[in-house]
């Protein structure tokens, strides 16, 4: 299970490196579509950190900044996990529709990267994952009610998504709350598994490999 030593302190910083990412990159880019669905939530968090809407402020930053970092390390040209391979390999495939982009990578991050950035902010505060219960709830709560938003904005107008057509049945088949859902309970197991770690890295892969899968089959190439 690969740990992140690195860690920021501020989330205009994370703000500042994903703007950096979204100006390099054709605004079509899959990986585009995304980052600036995660840009938006950030932005939000870090505006409702500001306002003081979380009861831990401290912890909220870091839950944030360490999750943001799981995604960073790859974007930024590091290794590419097998959750977010799908993604990077269909960045520029044109049977894709942007809300299947966006959705496969917010499957990567929140499937795999959430429960390995709970056990990060966990060992960066020093608490356990249930300290952090309430700031992975405020977080899950800003991610649900944005994406809604997200599918209303990249979401086929209504003259072409009919009942029959195949974009229907297979966002019909992914749920955000049940992969944040998956992601709580993965990261319980991951923290209960800190002293074998053999057995939290075979976890910790085990679980890349599913969450690709399901990315790669949300990006399934579509006909117009």
């Amino acid at each position: 299970m690969t740990r992140l030593e690195h860690f920021t302190t501020e989330v205009d910083t994370v703000v500042s490196r994903m703007r950096a990412l979204d100006a390099g990159w054709p605004e079509h880019d899959g990986v585009a579509v995304f980052n600036r669905v995660y840009l938006a939530v950030t932005q939000e968090v870090d505006r409702r950190l500001d306002d003081g809407d979380f009861a831990d402020g401290r912890a909220a930053t870091t839950l944030d900044v360490r999750f943001a970092e799981r995604y960073l390390s790859v974007a930024e040209d590091g290794p590419v996990p097998a959750c977010w391979r799908p993604l990077f390999q269909f960045r520029r495939h044109p049977g894709v529709r942007p809300l299947q982009f966006a959705l496969a990578g917010i499957n990567a991050h929140i499937g795999h990267d959430l429960a390995l950035a709970v056990v990060d902010a966990c060992r960066t505060l020093g608490c356990e994952p249930a300290d952090l219960e309430d700031e992975f709830d405020h977080v899950g709560d800003i991610l649900v009610s944005l994406e809604e938003r997200i599918r209303e904005d990249l979401m086929p107008g209504p003259d072409l998504l009919q009942i029959a057509d195949p974009l229907t049945h297979l966002l019909g088949a992914w749920s955000l709350e049940r992969a944040r859902e998956a992601a709580w309970s993965a990261a319980r197991a991951l923290w209960a598994l800190r002293e074998l770690p053999d057995l939290a890295d075979e976890f910790a892969r085990r679980l890349d490999a599913a969450v690709g899968f399901a990315s790669r089959m949300l990006l399934t190439p579509l006909p117009d």
